[in-house]
């Protein structure tokens, strides 16, 4: 057994490293937030929602709707983000943001990385004072292309991270 407990060792030590070098990395300047500290990162699991209409050659074509995804932190469930944008904690603190920036995701089927400034909040809690949104390593949640019945609904499942940060 002690032949083990160097090897998970090992292990962690690297994972840690790892870890820091990813949060090291700089973000593109379109959704960078410099001055701005870190308070919280939540990774999202849902679905980008799509609506069927005319596009601005009148022939129909996939609209954003809105997205609705679960937060989660630690692999337990800590919150809801939907149209809005909305962000809202299992303390009941909630920030609604607006597109600031925008670079594209990793591949041509993920949604592009967003700086997001926050417009307003509500409640009292870890969300309290969060002056920014940044959505980062997107997968998944374009759909994009034409579609053939005015009206239809469809959704495209991504995940996310969304890092909330505060100003000072």
């Amino acid at each position: 057994m002690s032949l083990y407990k160097p090897a998970a060792l090992a292990v962690l030590l690297l994972s840690g490293s790892l870890a820091s070098a990813a949060a090291e990395t700089p973000l593109p300047d379109a959704i960078a937030a410099p001055g701005e500290a870190v308070i919280l990162t939540l990774h999202a699991e849902g679905a980008q929602v799509y609506d069927c209409k005319p596009g601005a050659d009148g022939k129909p074509a996939w609209a954003f709707r809105e997205p609705i995804a679960t937060l989660m932190a630690d692999g337990k469930t800590v919150g809801r983000h939907y149209a809005g944008p909305n962000w809202e904690y299992s303390d009941g603190s909630a920030v609604v943001g607006k597109a600031a920036g925008n670079t594209p995701g990793a591949t041509p089927n993920d949604i592009p990385w967003l700086r997001l400034a926050v417009v307003s909040q509500r409640g009292n809690g870890v969300l309290s004072g969060i002056t920014t949104v940044q959505r980062i390593n997107t997968q998944g949640g374009k759909l994009d292309g034409a579609c053939d019945k005015p009206g239809a609904t469809r959704s495209a499942p991504y995940s996310a991270d969304y890092v909330f940060l505060r100003k000072g």
